[in-house]
């Protein structure tokens, strides 16, 4: 790990390999859905390598390692359930009847269905999972500022619409 955080690609490659079936045995014990255990190990291996900079040689390796791997899983349970709720609350409304064209409901629906992706997934992050706009933009993967142009302009483009 010492060699790997000084920027060795050859002992990155040796420390993932190395530490790659110890994390599935340890991402396997708490999910049985294999496209999950693959997307948590994938997710532990890229917090693992930016948090290389955090690793204390003089300290044991494998406790800092499953304390990121932990970390992770904590962060992706929490999130595919906070999803799964939204989806039961979404599938608990009612669907409009079609002969009603023209009430708000049907309008709001095809205004938010004309928003760009970017805006569609602001508005899902910050109003439909609660989300702040500083987690919201961490989890976009883009800045805070960003994420603020991005629901205000979804919120425009509604009221336009």
């Amino acid at each position: 790990m010492e060699r790997a955080r000084n920027g060795d690609r050859e002992a990155f490659h040796a420390l993932f390999t190395e530490i790659g079936p110890l994390i599935t045995r340890f991402v396997r014990r708490r999910t049985h859905d294999q496209s999950e255990v693959e997307d948590v190990c994938q997710e532990a291996l890229i917090a693992v390598y930016k948090s290389r900079h955090t690793y204390q040689s003089a300290r044991p390796f494998e406790p800092w390692l499953f304390a990121i791997v932990r970390n992770v899983c904590s962060r992706h349970f929490r999130q595919n359930r906070q999803e799964l709720e939204l989806r039961v609350q979404m599938d608990q409304i009612a669907d409009i009847p079609a002969e009603c064209s023209s009430t708000p409901a049907v309008e709001l629906s095809e205004a938010i269905a004309r928003l760009s992706p970017i805006q569609m997934e602001a508005l899902r992050l910050t109003k439909l999972l609660g989300l702040s706009i500083t987690e919201a933009s961490r989890r976009a993967g883009t800045t805070v500022g960003s994420m603020k142009v991005r629901v205000h302009r979804a919120y425009e483009s509604l009221k336009r619409r």
